[in-house]
């Protein structure tokens, strides 16, 4: 059972995530605003598939602010920002912000799940039976 405020850590790195995920990255993604066009460009992307990278970034991003998802939607948005990295990479441009997110969105569900933190550091989790399963 994680402490409280592992938990609450976990929720604020969650919702902050979440936040950017959804508020500052995939909404714009609807919203025309200028050198949008020119941004996408840059990136090899054409700007008409602007729409549909916002709903997948909503997507994975709400799956993995619901508790029964979370799991799902951390291997989700780990894709998606796995796919940041290698366009950003091909472009020249910095890479190394989408992989910092990928590793907060872990650190945050380890805080909010940490049977997550067990298993990646292969460790029984606290209250396993003997075969490594949790009830």
């Amino acid at each position: 059972m994680p402490s409280k405020a592992q938990r609450i850590t976990g929720w604020v790195l969650t919702g902050s995530l979440g936040l950017f995920l959804i508020g500052a990255s995939g909404i714009p993604k609807f919203v025309d605003f200028p050198d949008k066009k020119e941004m996408f460009d840059h990136l090899g992307i054409t700007a008409n598939l602007a729409p549909i990278l916002g709903v997948i970034e909503i997507t994975v991003a709400i799956l993995f602010l619901i508790p029964r998802t979370s799991f799902v939607g951390a291997i989700l948005v780990t894709g998606y920002l796995g796919g940041a990295v290698w366009t950003h990479l091909r472009v020249g441009d910095p890479w190394f912000f989408p992989i910092i997110l990928g590793v907060v969105t872990w650190i945050a569900l380890g805080l909010r799940q940490p049977a997550i933190f067990s298993l990646a550091f292969g460790k029984t989790p606290r209250g396993a039976g003997p075969d490594g399963s949790v009830p």
